[in-house]
């Protein structure tokens, strides 16, 4: 028992253990979306030097890329079938088979395939038979620097690409023609029979022409006697002039 006069027992406050907190960071991967694949374009030219000039254009975009290269038609048609390519740039007047005539050929062989026409002819009866044959484009070589690589942008969004200055004297002149009731000789003549008139045109006998096609050189007469026949034309030159004419081949 305590006496009245002791001093009280001192009091030891107990401090509570201080808490413990563990952090978890948490760690946010965000995945980067793959940019998306370039268009991957194939170059078709006669003409190395220009093919070299074309390709320093488009690969110094970083959407564009040109995977495969052909020296003319005929190769264009093939490197088409074994390379995966969205866009064909073809020059018109090229040995074998023309920029013409490769487009159709293309267009058969693959439908979603946009193609362009780059040339260094400012003439309308090219543009006519080029967007005929199946090519969404047409570009002068002499502003390729400027307009090229907007032309490969709109054809893979399905629009036409025309070079400046050209659209209204071009429609006009096409609306004045059909106003004249101008037949289409082109759409008279069959595949067969173009290749025909290009070779007479060059300059080839027929039987290097039924040496080139693989036929015989009586068929080589009856197609030369058909174009004669079809065109209302009395002799070869009439259908060199024609073939000039049609982009078949150079003046």
């Amino acid at each position: 028992m305590s006496e009245p006069n002791d001093p009280p027992e001192p009091v030891t406050a107990t401090r509570p253990s201080p808490l413990t907190t563990t952090t978890t960071t948490t760690t946010t991967i965000t995945a980067t979306a793959a940019p998306p694949r370039p268009i991957r374009i194939l170059l078709a030219d006669d003409h190395a030097l220009v093919r070299l000039g074309v390709r320093l254009i488009l690969d110094r975009e970083p959407d564009l890329e040109v995977v495969a290269e052909a020296g003319d038609g005929a190769e264009a048609v093939d490197a088409a079938r074994h390379a995966d390519v969205d866009l064909a740039i073809l020059d018109i007047a090229m040995p074998r088979l023309t920029g013409l005539q490769a487009t159709r050929e293309l267009a058969a062989l693959k439908p979603g395939l946009r193609i362009l026409m780059l040339t260094m002819h400012d003439n309308e009866q090219y543009l006519f038979q080029a967007l005929k044959s199946g090519a969404c484009g047409y570009v002068l070589k002499s502003v390729a620097d400027r307009d090229l690589v907007a032309a490969c942008r709109a054809a893979m969004r399905d629009e036409p690409f025309l070079y400046p200055g050209a659209v209204t004297a071009l429609i006009r002149n096409y609306l004045d023609r059909v106003r004249h009731g101008e037949e289409d000789a082109g759409q008279l003549l069959t595949p067969r029979e173009e290749e025909v008139l290009k070779l007479v045109a060059e300059g080839h006998s027929s039987k290097e022409i039924a040496e080139i096609l693989f036929i015989s050189v009586k068929t080589v007469h009856r197609h030369r006697a058909n174009l004669l026949h079809k065109l209302g034309l009395r002799d070869r030159l009439e259908l060199t002039r024609y073939a000039i004419r049609a982009g078949l081949i150079e003046p």
